[in-house]
C-alpha cells in the first residue's frame, strides 16, 4: 500500500503554494487589501510594533503564517517579531498555559468562557503599558483568533479599545459536498469537484489548501467529500489513501474529513451477501472498515448517511429502523470518538401521507433511542430547500436527540449560479423561527445549538456551493453565502445585516456609498426571488430533474410527489395545499401555538398561505387584494425588484473594478430575463385555472402557455445522475 510521508507532503504543498493566484474573484474574502487611511494604518502598525508569537504544532505555524500573509499586506510592512515575550512587546499571541501567572489571572474569566476552539482578542493595559493579547486555551483557538483579528482589520475597526471573547457556540459546522467520484456535482453550479481524484494521492492542488483557508476563516471545522448519494469505492484502499491525503492538507486548519457512507457497501466492496444491521458479519464489517479508516486518517470524522431515500438502501431494506441502522455505525466509530450523521430526509412513493408529514412521522417516534454519537441531519424546512419553507417541525419534538441543521448553500431552487440570492436571510428567517416546544423563546437556533435541551453535542451542515470556477462559486456574490453560512455556523445568533456588511468589506471595499446601498439589495435579494418564484406560500412549481425555471404544468411522472401540481393543487375553485386541521393536518406536528396560528388562514404569516390552505381565487389579502390578483402582482413586484438591483449595481461602479462590475451586470441581466420568464409561464398556466384577468400594473406576456411549456433543458448543470 502507498502512503504519503509527511515531509513529501510538506514539500508538494510549498511547490503547489507557488503557483500564483488570479485576482478575479479566487482570493474570496481574504484579499487583505492595504489600508488606505493614514490615521488607521498608524493605529495597527503601533499594534503591531513588536509581536511575540508562541511557537508549537502544525495549527499554530499555520496561524502565524496567516498573520503575516495578511498583516504584511494590510500595513504594506514586514513584521517584527521577537523570540520570547518581554516588557517591549506591544501585541501577545499566546495560550492559556503559556501566559505570564499576572495576565492569566486578569484574562482568567474571559478564558474560562471560550472552551477549546474560541479567543480572547483584547486591548488592556499592563504593568503601565497598553498591550494587545490574542489568547486561547488551545492551538485552534489562536487559528481563529488570527483570522477574526484580519478580518476586523479588513473593515477597518478601530481595535484601541477592543474587548472580545468569541467561540463558536455550534460543536460541528459542516460543508457537505454532494460531489461525485467523477468530478461532476449533484447541484453544483460552479463547476467541476475540487477533489482531483485521479490526481490524488500525490498531486495536491494548490486550491485544496485554499479552501481550508477560506473554511478556517470562517470557523468550519469539518467537510463531507463526497454526494450523500453514495458510491462505495470511496471507502475502498485507493481511495481511502487519497482522503487521506486530503485529511493532511486540512489538518493545520482544524479541519476534519468525514465520508459519505453507501448503507449496501458490505455487499458492493465486501463481498456479503446481506447489509442487514442486525448481521455480525455485517456489524464486523463496518468494525474492520472504521479501525482501517483510522489507521490511515487518526483525526477521521465519521460518517454522513443518506439510508432509505430516493432510491438509496438502508436498514428498511432488511425490516429495520433508523435506529438500527445508525447505532450500528455509531457502535463502531465510538471507540474512536467519531460520529454518524444520519440524514432525515425521507419520503416513500408506497406511502400516502402528505410528503410534509413523512420524516416527522417516521423519526419522531425513535427520540432518545440513538447513541450518544450520532446527529440527525434535518432540513431546515418538510419539502426540499424552497426558497420559502416554515420551519421542518422536527425541531423542538426531538429533546432527547440533537438535531443537526442542513442550510442548502447552493442554489438548487434558487437560480443556480446566475441568481444574486443571499441566503444568510434564508437562514436567519429559519434559526430565529420559535417552535414553541418548550414555551415562547424556543427557536430553532436553540434547537441546533443544543441549549434548549442541553444535547451534549451540536452541528449545523450547508451543501456546498464550490466548484473549480475560478471564483469558486460561479456567481461573486455567491461567495457571500458560503461565508455567511460558515459565520452563523459559529454563531446562529448573528443578523444577516451584519454578515453582509463584513462580506462586502473584506471582499470589495469600505467605503459607505457603496456599502449601504448595496447591502441593501442583498439583504432583499432573497425576498425578490420568491416574489418572482414562489410567492405567497407557493413551493415545489420548478421544472422537473434540473428544477432550473418553472414547471408548474409538470404532472405526467411516476411519483406523486415529484410532480408540481401535488404541491400548488390549483383548479378552478383556487390553489394551494390544504396542510391545516382541515386536510393533511401537517399543522398538528408543530406545536399547539404553531399549530393553532398556521390553521387559520387570517392569521397564518401570507408568506406560508398557500404553503399551508387551498384558498379560492376571490379570497381577499389582508392588503384588501383578491388572491389572483395578489399573486399576480407579487410575481411582477420580483420583476421589479431586479431591476432596482441592477440600477444599484450600475450606481456602484465608481468603487470597484470595471472586470468586478462588468461580471456581476450580466448576472444580474440573466436573473431579470429569468425572472420575466418565472412571472410569464406562472401566471400564464395559473391563468387557466383562475380564469381572471391579470392586474394593469403587471406586465403582459409576448409568449404564449405553449412556448413555456415546450422549453427544455437536457444539459442544464447539476443534475442528478442515476443511481442504481
Amino acid at each position: 500500500m502507498f502512503c504519503i510521508k509527511p515531509t513529501l507532503l510538506v514539500f508538494m504543498v510549498f511547490i503547489a503554494c507557488a503557483y500564483p493566484q488570479s485576482p478575479d474573484g479566487y482570493n474570496l474574502w481574504l484579499g487583505y487589501d492595504k489600508v488606505g487611511k493614514p490615521k488607521l494604518l498608524k493605529e495597527y502598525k503601533d499594534l503591531t510594533n513588536s509581536i511575540y508569537f508562541e511557537d508549537g504544532g502544525e495549527v499554530l505555524k499555520t496561524a502565524k503564517k496567516e498573520m503575516v500573509t495578511g498583516m504584511e499586506k494590510i500595513l504594506g510592512t514586514t513584521l517584527n517579531f521577537t523570540e520570547a515575550s518581554n516588557t517591549n512587546n506591544t501585541f501577545l499571541i499566546a495560550k492559556t498555559a503559556t501566559l505570564e501567572t499576572s495576565l492569566k489571572e486578569k484574562m482568567s474569566d474571559d478564558l474560562s468562557e471560550v472552551g477549546s476552539e474560541g479567543f480572547v482578542l483584547k486591548s488592556i493595559t499592563h504593568k503601565g503599558k497598553k498591550l494587545f493579547v490574542l489568547a486561547a486555551n488551545e492551538d485552534i483557538g489562536i487559528l481563529y483568533g488570527v483570522f477574526r483579528l484580519l478580518n476586523l482589520m479588513q473593515q477597518h475597526k478601530d481595535l484601541s479599545t477592543i474587548s472580545l471573547v468569541e467561540y463558536p457556540k455550534i460543536d460541528l459546522r459542516m460543508l457537505n459536498h454532494w460531489d461525485n467520484l467523477d468530478r461532476t456535482v449533484e447541484r453544483g453550479y460552479a463547476g467541476f469537484s475540487l477533489w482531483n481524484w485521479h490526481k490524488l494521492p500525490e498531486y495536491l492542488d494548490q486550491r485544496y489548501l485554499d479552501y481550508a483557508r477560506a473554511n478556517a476563516s470562517i470557523g468550519i471545522n469539518a467537510v463531507s467529500l463526497t454526494n450523500v448519494n453514495a458510491n462505495s469505492l470511496i471507502l475502498t484502499p485507493m481511495y481511502l489513501e487519497k482522503v487521506s491525503a486530503l485529511a493532511t492538507v486540512f489538518r493545520p486548519y482544524g479541519i476534519k474529513v468525514y465520508l459519505t457512507a453507501r448503507f449496501s457497501a458490505p455487499m458492493e466492496i465486501g463481498g456479503l451477501e446481506t447489509a442487514d444491521p442486525l448481521d455480525p458479519k455485517v456489524q464486523q464489517w463496518w468494525n474492520n472498515k472504521v479501525n482501517k479508516i483510522y489507521s490511515l486518517i487518526p483525526d477521521f470524522g465519521g460518517f454522513l448517511v443518506k439510508a432509505n431515500s430516493e432510491g438509496q438502501p438502508g436498514p428498511q431494506n432488511y425490516g429495520r429502523n433508523h435506529v438500527d441502522g445508525a447505532n450500528m455505525m455509531a457502535r463502531a466509530l465510538q471507540p474512536h470518538n467519531g460520529l454518524v450523521i444520519w440524514r432525515a430526509f425521507v419520503y416513500s412513493e408506497h406511502d400516502p401521507e402528505d410528503r410534509a408529514k413523512q420524516a416527522f412521522s417516521e423519526f419522531v417516534p425513535l427520540d432518545g433511542l440513538f447513541r450518544d454519537n450520532v446527529l440527525i441531519q434535518t432540513k431546515n424546512g418538510a419539502i426540499d430547500f424552497q426558497p420559502r419553507e416554515p420551519f421542518h417541525p422536527m425541531f423542538g419534538a426531538m429533546p432527547n436527540t440533537p438535531l443537526m441543521m442542513e442550510f442548502q448553500i447552493t442554489q438548487e431552487y434558487l437560480g443556480f449560479s446566475t441568481h444574486l440570492v443571499f441566503l444568510p436571510k434564508l437562514y436567519e428567517e429559519v434559526l430565529d423561527s420559535d417552535t414553541y416546544s418548550k414555551g415562547k423563546g424556543s427557536t430553532v437556533a436553540k434547537v441546533v445549538d443544543g441549549s434548549l435541551d442541553n444535547n451534549k453535542i451540536s452541528g449545523m451542515a450547508g451543501v456546498s456551493n464550490i466548484g473549480n470556477d475560478l471564483n469558486w462559486t460561479g456567481h461573486p456574490f455567491a461567495q457571500a453565502n458560503w461565508y455567511g453560512f460558515g459565520r452563523l455556523a459559529w454563531d446562529p445568533y448573528i443578523s444577516a445585516g451584519t454578515i453582509a456588511d463584513e462580506w462586502l468589506r473584506a471582499t470589495y471595499s469600505n467605503n459607505p456609498d457603496f456599502i449601504e446601498p448595496v447591502k441593501n439589495m442583498m439583504l432583499n435579494s432573497r425576498e425578490a426571488v420568491v416574489n418572482y418564484m414562489n410567492p405567497l406560500g407557493l413551493h415545489h412549481i420548478f421544472d422537473t430533474g434540473h428544477h432550473y425555471g418553472p414547471g408548474p404544468w409538470v404532472h405526467e411522472l411516476s411519483r406523486p410527489e415529484w410532480n408540481p401540481t401535488y404541491y400548488h393543487k390549483a383548479d378552478t375553485k383556487g390553489i394551494g395545499f390544504n396542510r391545516s386541521n382541515s386536510g393533511s393536518n401537517a399543522t398538528g406536528q408543530y406545536a399547539p401555538e404553531v399549530a393553532k396560528t398556521f390553521n387559520d388562514p387570517n392569521t397564518c404569516p401570507e408568506e406560508y398561505l398557500l404553503w399551508f390552505h387551498h384558498l379560492p381565487w376571490d379570497y381577499t389579502l389582508k392588503n384588501g387584494y383578491s388572491l389572483w390578483d395578489g399573486m399576480a402582482l407579487k410575481y411582477e413586484e420580483g420583476v421589479d425588484q431586479v431591476e432596482e438591483m441592477i440600477e444599484t449595481w450600475n450606481n456602484a461602479q465608481p468603487y470597484i473594478t470595471k472586470e468586478q462590475y462588468q461580471e456581476v451586470h450580466m448576472l444580474l441581466k440573466i436573473q431579470l430575463k429569468e425572472a420575466k420568464w418565472w412571472r410569464n409561464a406562472c401566471l400564464l398556466y395559473f391563468q387557466t385555472y383562475s380564469q381572471k384577468a391579470l392586474p394593469k400594473e403587471v406586465e403582459k406576456s409576448p409568449k404564449s402557455l405553449e412556448y413555456y411549456q415546450s422549453l427544455k433543458f437536457p444539459f442544464a448543470p447539476g443534475i442528478r445522475p442515476q443511481w442504481d
